[in-house]
């Protein structure tokens, strides 16, 4: 799997709901298996992440992670993307039913090497989210 292609399947299949596939099966066949998430507090392993995902894909069933741009050099990828779904429960304290919707913009640092992405530093709007569902 090329490094683009590694890329493509953490968004389209790993991040957005799919009937082809499960978050495990995608992660496990990209990540690295010394991946880390890097974000604004906490870091997540792959196992964390996998988890996380799990859950989200239970929580927002039309999940959806639509990369808007790529910027690639060397082995470095940012993405700026949209995130849009509709929970249904407890979504970060906020109880849902399946009603509302949210659309953020995302924005990720992938480092990917040889098919595997090694790590990542992301950011999501979740504050939006949250305003959009209420």
């Amino acid at each position: 799997m090329t490094n683009r292609e590694a890329l493509n399947a953490f968004y389209e299949k790993a991040l957005t709901v799919n009937a082809e596939t499960t978050p495990d099966a995608i992660l496990n066949t990209i990540l690295a298996d010394s991946f880390v998430s890097k974000g604004s507090i906490e870091n997540k392993s792959k196992e964390q992440l996998t988890g996380q995902l799990g859950f989200f894909w239970k929580l927002i069933p039309d999940l959806q992670w639509t990369p808007q741009e790529v910027i690639n050099e060397g082995n470095k990828y940012v993405v700026r993307s949209l995130a849009s779904g509709t929970p249904k429960g407890d979504f970060m304290g906020l109880p849902t039913d399946g009603t509302k919707s949210f659309s953020i913009m995302t924005i990720d640092v992938h480092t990917v090497i040889d098919g595997k992405v090694m790590e990542v530093y992301h950011l999501e709007d979740w504050g939006t989210a949250m305003k959009q569902l209420q």
